[in-house]
């Protein structure tokens, strides 16, 4: 019996400080790599087939999900890894997968990434687990043409362990200026996107949305346990949802409206009782004495206006 092969992929664009260690970890593991370009014009190629990959074009896209299926199709094993330029493999994932498809026991697997932002990995705030699918029986997953989009599978699925050797290193945002380039670029796209599907921007976007998100990933997905990081990573992260919609609003010819003072106020008002909320069910969950979540809770219910 023939052993399973596995064919890794890999999309880039201007990404020749990152792209060597990618393909470094994928040695081992990788029968065939395939990396498609989307017009680097730096040492991105020249770099990939020093690796022994297979290296091929593809018109700029703006993101990767467009060029997804393009390098899956190039990929002649029935497995295939999708591995960003700057990710890598450990040793832990490769060696479980290397046996997984001896009997295999699903067509695609869902796998953690561990996101080192600013020099931490990330356990909160929405970055982690942050499962993905990345290995998968050739055919079972394609993906559409929507940013950051889910890919759409057929056939059963299986999550991986939730454990740090069993995850794909992502080393994400390294700087500030990095996240602001990217986050300018995202909510462009994204922006469009709304407006394209007839979303209609309304004022109370530009105070309720970078809310929302805020509680969301400070307080709903416990990114106060991430220190500064987590704050402040919360913070961009407000940025960015302020942006899209501001985005949306120049798309829409930055349409004029009044605005009553009082209604400012209510929206306001509503958003710091979100705020009381949250900030009291993570006191309830972080404690371990049952009088004490009692009285919180009792103490939230007088403080929180529904």
């Amino acid at each position: 019996m023939n052993m399973p092969r596995i064919s890794a992929v890999v999309n880039t664009l201007n990404e020749e400080k990152k792209i060597g260690r990618c393909l470094a970890s994928l040695k081992g593991f990788a029968n065939e790599i395939v990396v498609v370009d989307m017009m680097s014009t730096d040492q991105t190629r020249e770099i990939a087939k020093k690796y022994g990959a297979k290296v091929f074009k593809h018109k700029r896209t703006g993101y990767v999900e467009p060029a997804r299926n393009f390098a899956i199709e190039k990929a002649k094993n029935d497995w295939v890894f999708v591995l960003d330029a700057d990710e890598e493999i450990k040793e832990g994932l490769k060696i479980f997968l290397k046996q997984e498809i001896k009997k295999p026991q699903a067509d695609y697997y869902r796998i953690p990434r561990k996101n080192i932002i600013f020099g931490k990995w990330m356990k909160h705030s929405g970055w982690w687990p942050d499962m993905n699918i990345r290995f998968f029986k050739k055919g079972a997953v394609s993906w559409n043409e929507i940013i950051h989009s889910v890919p759409m599978t057929v056939g059963k699925g299986l999550d991986l362990p939730l454990k740090e050797d069993m995850a794909i290193r992502h080393r994400h945002y390294s700087s500030v200026e990095e996240y602001i380039t990217r986050m300018n670029k995202y909510t462009t796209i994204q922006a469009k996107d709304l407006n394209k599907n007839g979303v209609e921007f309304k004022w109370r976007d530009v105070l309720v949305k970078p809310a929302a998100e805020f509680l969301r990933r400070y307080f709903a997905e416990a990114g106060y346990k991430d220190g500064l990081h987590g704050l402040t990573l919360s913070l961009l992260q407000v940025m960015s949802e302020l942006t899209v919609y501001v985005k949306l609003w120049q798309k829409q010819k930055f349409r004029k409206r009044k605005i009553d003072a009082d209604d400012t106020f209510e929206t306001l008002k509503v958003i710091a009782n979100d705020f009381v909320w949250w900030v009291y069910a993570s006191k309830i969950k972080d404690s371990s004495n049952v009088v004490s979540k009692i009285w919180l809770r009792i103490i939230r219910k007088l403080k929180y206006q529904s």
